[in-house]
Formats: structure tokens, sequence, C-alpha cells
């Protein structure tokens, strides 16, 4: 038997109304990407001839989120039902190509059930994917008869004893191209809402006669689970991260509270890995050996060397942190920020777009942004980079060896030498160019004779 290309057709057009958003259904997040990127990463697994997407008139939203993907856009201009959507679709495959159609709010399906159709259509004309699921409410149900499918029953249709029915059908076909076209051009509107259903080609497939209609079982019932609404989102949710939460614990790391744990991303990690309750992980994480991470820790797109701790509340974000390094309490490291080995940033510091080198301190209260910080520094509470005029960031340079008192501010841009010293209270504005004391003299004034308990008797009478 000749060996056909096979194009995927992934439905997306619904207005997902249920979701209560001006957004599109399959571009809601889920984990840490869109609905529809999990179905279109799983079509592209299989290595299609082409990607077919069916969408509505929010086109432009969509691709948009899809730079990534090489796909065919087909616009169903009218929600008129699945049946017509393939009807859009049918100028774009031709007739002698396999058809394999997703649903662009299914996003569990899996490249190996995806595989079992195309094996199982080796021997039908007409594949489906279903489950037997003891909940069935909400699914179409599979017709047999003496065993064979006949056609199915969409819900809102069936009598009671369809309703009893356990074998659903998932959405999810093969078929060959011209059979398809041959069956959608015999599809009728439904009397009740004007819409075309895709399901009535298997009842069309077998009133034909001699075509051949299989069933294909998915890994799990999961696969099979769509999103209509904000209820169905979170619950699918909750099965991505208890996924992955079994998968980290079976790697070895040790989750303290793993139901207050999220992982929106991926996670590469060495050994002895400690991560206590409400840490979110977003994007691509890192890890090295030996790392703590605190509670309330959100941290996303970051690389954490070996030996280092994490304080509660900190947020890092697109940051390279050395080896040996404490971070936090309550700290915000922005993006672009290197810290090299043996660096301590303390309590309520703030840092973006900086170079922090070995063996620094900046233990208190401060904010560095667009600076470039040597070796050994101490930097005190309260000192500020002043980077932006209003009009553009400028460079904070400080050399080795520096000592930085409390509530300095520094005017960039400006270089400081290695080995100088800022006394508390400073504002610096020009650049020091060799090692020395940095002070601003500020004249003490006393007033006498007054007291702050009696001003504030007087106030308060």
């Amino acid at each position: 038997m000749l060996k056909l290309d096979t194009t995927i057709i992934i439905l997306a057009a619904g207005k997902g109304s249920r979701m209560k958003s001006d957004y599109p259904k399959v571009l809601h997040i889920l984990g840490d990407k869109t609905i529809l990127e999990y179905v279109l990463n799983t079509a592209k697994s299989i290595n299609p001839k082409k990607i077919i997407l069916v969408c509505n008139n929010n086109t432009k939203k969509i691709l948009s989120n899809m730079k990534n993907f090489s796909i065919e856009i087909v616009v169903q201009k009218e929600q008129k039902g699945t049946g017509d959507a393939l009807i859009t679709a049918s100028k774009n495959f031709l007739d002698n190509e396999n058809i394999i159609v997703l649903y662009g709010d299914m996003p569990l399906i899996s490249s190996i059930s995806i595989k079992k159709l195309q094996e199982s259509k080796k021997k039908s004309d007409l594949s489906l994917l279903t489950s037997n699921i003891k909940n069935p409410s909400g699914y179409g149900r599979i017709l047999r008869k003496n065993g064979y499918v006949i056609g199915i029953i969409e819900e809102k249709y069936a009598n009671n004893q369809e309703k009893l029915i356990k074998e659903v059908y998932s959405g999810t076909f093969i078929t060959q191209g011209k059979d398809l076209k041959r069956w959608l051009s015999k599809i009728h509107y439904n009397n009740h809402n004007q819409e075309i259903y895709a399901t009535e080609i298997i009842k069309i497939a077998y009133l034909e006669g001699g075509n051949i209609i299989k069933t294909v079982k998915p890994l799990n019932y999961k696969e099979i689970l769509g999103i209509n609404n904000k209820l169905q989102l979170s619950i699918l949710e909750k099965m991505i991260q208890q996924e992955k939460i079994e998968n980290l614990l079976l790697s070895g790391v040790t989750l303290k509270d793993p139901y207050n744990f999220n992982l929106r991303g991926t996670l590469k990690h060495g050994e002895n890995i400690e991560i206590d309750s409400g840490v979110i992980l977003e994007g691509n994480i890192i890890l090295g050996n030996n790392i703590k991470i605190n509670a309330g820790c959100i941290i996303k797109n970051s690389f954490i060397n070996h030996h280092s701790q994490i304080k509660e509340y900190t947020i890092i974000e697109n940051v390279k942190i050395g080896k040996n390094c404490i971070i936090g309490p309550f700290c915000h490291l922005r993006n672009k920020t290197i810290l090299k080995n043996n660096i301590h940033i303390g309590n309520y510091v703030e840092i973006k777009e900086s170079i922090i080198n070995e063996k620094t301190k900046i233990k208190h209260l401060s904010y560095i942004g667009n600076s470039k910080i040597g070796s050994q520094v101490n930097i005190g509470a309260g000192t500020i980079t002043c980077n932006y005029d209003g009009f553009k960031k400028s460079k904070t340079t400080i050399g080795d060896n520096v000592f930085i008192g409390s509530n300095t501010e520094l005017i960039a841009p400006i270089n400081i030498s290695k080995n100088t010293t800022i006394a508390a209270g400073t504002t610096v504005r020009k650049n020091v160019d060799k090692p020395c004391l940095v002070y601003n003299t500020k004249k003490q004034k006393y007033k006498e004779n007054w007291s702050y308990i009696n001003k504030n008797k007087k106030t308060n009478t």
C-alpha cells in the first residue's frame, strides 16, 4: 500500500463564550503555554506534511501568538459548526493524503495516540479516537450495531438509553482526503440550530456500505478532556501540575509542600534541591546542586548555581546567579542581572541589568540599576544608583574593594575607582579616579531650648 502524506487540521474557531472572556479560548494559558500550543506541539511532533488551523475572525490575535509554528490559517467566517469548519478547510488539503482532525481546546492529546490512529488507518477507511469513561456527560456517544460503529449521537439529542452508553467520541479521527470531502458534501444542516456537525460523517460512512470504521483508545481518558470554561481550565491545570510534581519528587527534588508549589515551565536540576511552600517557577529554570529555595519565592527564566540559597519572598526574573550566593529575603532581581560567586544580596534590595562580581555584599534597602560592580564591594543600606535622568538610562561602574556608606546616591553616568570609601549620606556627582575618601560636608545645626516632649504636649492640648 502506498504511504500517504498526512495533513493535520486543528479546529479552533469556536467563540469560547463560556470562558466569559473577550480573548480567544484557545489562547488562554495552561501551565506555561496557551491551550493551542499544546495541540500544535503534539501535531508538529508527528511531522505532518502541513498543519491547517481553522479559526475565527480573531485571526490576528492567534497569528501573533503562533510565530514559532509553520501553519496555514483558514478563517471560518461564521460559526456554523464543526462540519462547516472542515468544509472551510477542505480547499487546503488533497484527495490523496490522510487527514487527521484535532481540536484546539483538547490540549492533552498525545502523539502516541495519534500514531495509534495512523496505524489503525492502514486497515480502515475511518478511524476514531474514543474512550470509555465512568461519567460520559457532555460527550457524544458511540452507537454500535453488532459491535460495529454505525454513528454518533450528540448528548443533547440522545434518549435516556443512549445516555447510558459509556463509550464517547473525542472528535479526533483520521481518514483519506477524498473520502472526507465526499462525506462532507452529503452533510445537511441541523434543523435545531442550523449548524453542520462533523459527527454526521460517521453515519454517512456507515450508510454508504463497504467502509471499514475502527476505533482507537488513547493512553488515558485525560487526553480527550476539552476546555470550555474556567472551571475545566483549572481542572486541567491541576492535572498538569500534579504530573510535574510527581516527576520532580521521583527525580529527587524535596518539595516541602507539594500541593502548594507551581512549575509553569521546565526545571533542570542537580542533586539536593529543597523547595519550600508557595514557590512558583516559570519559564526555563536551571538549578545546580545543593540549592535551597525558601517559601514564597517566584523565579522566572533563571539559572542558579551550586550551594546557593534563595530566601523568603524573593522575585528573580531572567537572572544568572553564581555559586555560594545568599539572596533575600524580599529581594527583586530583574532582567539581565548577573551575580558571580559568593555574593550576598539582602533584605529589600532591587537589582536590574547589572553585573555584580565575587564576594560583594548589598545587604539592605538598596537599588542598583545599569551597573557593573567589582569584587569585595560593600554597599550600605539605602544606597541608590540614580541611573535615569528622565530621558535615558546611564551606567554606574564601581571598582574592587569599594566601601559605600549608607544612604549614598550615585548620580550616573559615574565611575568609582577601586579601593575608594564613600562616607554615609554622600551624593556622588563626579567620577572618582583614584582611591580616596569621598564625602559631602554638611553643617549640623542646633536649636536651643527646644523639647520634642513639650512641643508634642502643646500640639495635643
